[in-house]
């Protein structure tokens, strides 16, 4: 009598919970949620000179930005609202790079900084000025624009409504190469 008085409960629970789940519709995030937007171009265009073109192994080489083609010395904004995490000279560049809302970071190199970690800025205010001599680039001189979600590189052009969403394995499970290779094998 009790596990029948049991199981009915359980039904009854299952039943309301499957009724009520029918009624609602899951959260979406709005536009702004997503991306803390609208994003600016940093350097007032989009003259895409070098694409993104990650690595297929963390450690490997690849591009991990986009550089864009702009005049020397000409302003450099952020693209979003933030805090600077990072303003000064790495590597013999001079590097702004600012903490977004839902864990993106955006880089800014070759630029002389005019802020200092830990300012807020708001999506457009000067950050610093570009700085000729960027190695990759094919103009003569060339913002190189980072984007970052966690450790993971992500396309910047993404900000602005364009570039290439790459689809990667979840950790711990085999790419698909290797899965391709034990088949033929």
């Amino acid at each position: 009598m009790r596990r029948l008085h049991h199981a009915i409960i359980f039904g009854l629970i299952t039943t309301v919970i499957l009724v009520a789940s029918a009624f609602t519709q899951p959260a979406t995030a709005s536009a702004a949620e997503r991306t803390s937007g609208p994003w600016l171009p940093p350097t007032g265009g989009l003259d895409l000179r070098t694409g993104f073109d990650p690595p297929p192994l963390p450690w490997l080489p690849g591009h991990r930005g986009v550089d864009l083609a702009a005049a020397d010395a000409q302003p450099v904004v952020a693209a979003g609202p933030g805090r600077v995490v990072y303003a000064g000279d790495l590597a013999g560049r001079g590097v702004v790079s600012i903490a977004h809302a839902n864990g993106l970071r955006t880089t800014y190199e070759p630029v002389e900084p005019a802020v200092a970690a830990g300012d807020t800025v708001t999506a457009g205010q000067t950050i610093g000025t570009l700085q000729a001599g960027h190695a990759s680039c094919t103009a003569a001189a060339c913002l190189h624009l980072g984007l970052k979600r966690g450790p993971r590189y992500l396309d910047p052009m993404l900000l602005f409504g364009d570039g290439k969403v790459r689809l990667l394995p979840r950790p711990g499970r085999p790419h698909a190469a290797s899965l391709t290779e034990g088949a033929r094998s």
